[in-house]
């Protein structure tokens, strides 16, 4: 999914996802459902969002638009527009370097088949979509979007299965990558998760025949849904008014689901892989505490991500915790007019340091990524212009130092810190006193797996991490990527 705008300078330092999706049967105006449901999910994604609806009386319905879901779908003139008991939405995030977006690139994708309509929303990232696109081009087809999900759409067209669920699942043995898709025919609710479970999916329930497919828990939490399970890796669930049928499209694969929705994505009071992520970030601060101790007067987050790893970090050490720097919550990224000069105030736009707090201190901050260090280094400057006696960085993951092709969206590798520097370098460049990362097998020993990381057999999808990739990045391959880059 690419064609977006870029944000401002203190987000485009940080890893983005790719997108949310979420899906409703059984309720009267599953629209209204679905925009909740989206506006819960709106951390992954901020750009646009979108809606469609079937109602047997009108047909399938759609709204697609930029901004965030509060700001268009919260209208009853819009949702109005939306009627039915089925709805599927999608909320669609930001990437730095595209200044051509479309309303066309905003899902969910509706697409008319010889069996009827169906409408399609996906979270994740194809790595086989150009060549794809390419031999689909030269077979006739006429791409609408810039999407590599409109793929999906033209090879379920391609199929000669009898429904719209054996076509897709036609179609989704042809692509590579990772996704979790949520889809509706007129009667059926479709979720979808890729072989390795690299992308998240749930399933919810409200009452007896009401049912809900989700990224995140913290999205059937908000319109009153039981969380039931996930949807297993490389699994699809068919969903009518006589309930979940459940079949396995994929060959059986070990699971390796994107360690990056524990340490950065879902949020904190969602719950992944059976975890609390709240907890799983906070034992990363303890196992970062245990494996880099530091001399300190307070332990300070980098809000807000950094927070729950703080916490832990602090308690393990007994360094106090304080909350000596503070976000804006209400500066958009439309604020003001991005000016040259309003870019370059950058960090200061969206953080302010409690001076009082941080004066004469040692202060340990600590923050949940470094990607190209800008971030860093602005807020590094903020704590000693604020007086700070010294300045340390611990980091809750451990350092990037490779693309993500599965839906994270990573600079190129020549542009992460990591991938160029050594840890001395970087600390360097930073101007800290000292900077330390979790280890790979800390990260995973906070995430339940006491014995690290079995590197015969990884039990997550840590790529931008370890270079490994799971999954054949075969478009980027066929442009000059090396698949295990140098340490």
């Amino acid at each position: 999914m690419h064609n977006i705008p870029p944000s401002q300078p203190f987000d485009d330092d940080k890893l983005k996802e790719e997108c949310g999706v979420f899906g409703v049967i059984g309720l009267p105006e599953a629209a209204n459902f679905t925009a909740l449901g989206l506006h819960a999910l709106q951390h992954r994604g901020q750009e646009a969002c979108g809606i469609v609806s079937y109602d047997s009386q009108h047909g399938f319905n759609s709204a697609h638009r930029f901004g965030l879901v509060r700001d268009n779908f919260t209208k009853s003139s819009l949702l109005n527009t939306l009627p039915g008991p089925i709805a599927i939405g999608h909320v669609r995030y930001s990437t730095s370097g595209k200044k051509d977006a479309v309303i066309r690139d905003v899902q969910p994708f509706l697409g008319e088949f010889s069996l009827g309509s169906a409408a399609i929303a996906h979270n994740g990232n194809l790595t086989n979509a150009v060549a794809l696109r390419r031999e689909l081009i030269e077979k006739g087809a006429i791409f609408q979007s810039g999407s590599d999900s409109e793929c999906i759409i033209h090879l379920i067209a391609r199929s000669f299965q009898n429904t719209i669920p054996e076509r897709m699942k036609d179609a989704l043995r042809r692509v590579e990558g990772a996704f979790a898709i949520v889809a509706m025919t007129r009667t059926k609710l479709i979720g979808v998760r890729d072989a390795l479970g690299i992308r998240p999916l749930v399933l919810g329930k409200i009452g007896d025949s009401c049912w809900v497919l989700a990224s995140e828990t913290c999205a059937l939490d908000i319109i009153g849904a039981d969380f039931v399970r996930e949807i297993d890796a490389g699994e699809m669930v068919v969903i009518t008014k006589e309930g979940v049928q459940s079949h396995r499209p994929f060959a059986p694969a070990r699971p390796r689901p994107c360690i990056f929705e524990q340490v950065y994505f879902s949020r904190p009071d969602s719950i992944v892989e059976g975890r609390s992520v709240y907890e799983t970030r906070r034992q990363i601060g303890v196992e970062l505490a245990r494996e880099h101790p530091v001399e300190a007067d307070l332990i300070c987050p980098v809000p807000d991500s950094g927070t729950p790893a703080a916490v832990g970090f602090a308690h393990e050490s007994g360094i106090p915790f304080e909350l000596g720097i503070t976000r804006n919550q209400y500066t958009g990224r439309t604020f003001i007019e991005p000016t040259a000069s309003i870019r370059n105030m950058g960090v200061l736009l969206k953080l302010n340091v409690n001076k009082a707090l941080i004066k004469g201190k040692r202060v340990v901050l600590v923050d949940d990524s470094v990607v190209r260090g800008t971030t860093s280094r602005k807020i590094k400057e903020m704590i000693l212009k604020a007086g700070a006696a010294e300045v340390h960085f611990r980091i809750a993951s451990p350092p990037v130092k490779w693309p993500d092709f599965y839906g994270v969206d990573t600079p190129d590798q020549a542009q992460l810190l990591a991938a160029t520097m050594t840890l001395e370098e970087m600390r360097a460049h930073l101007g800290v006193d000292s900077l330390k990362f979790i280890s790979l097998d800390g990260l995973y020993r906070a995430a339940g797996h006491p014995n690290g990381r079995d590197n015969e057999n990884p039990q997550y999808c840590d790529s931008s991490f370890s270079g490994d990739y799971p999954v054949m990045p075969t478009d980027m391959i066929e442009k000059g990527f090396a698949l295990q880059a140098a340490e």
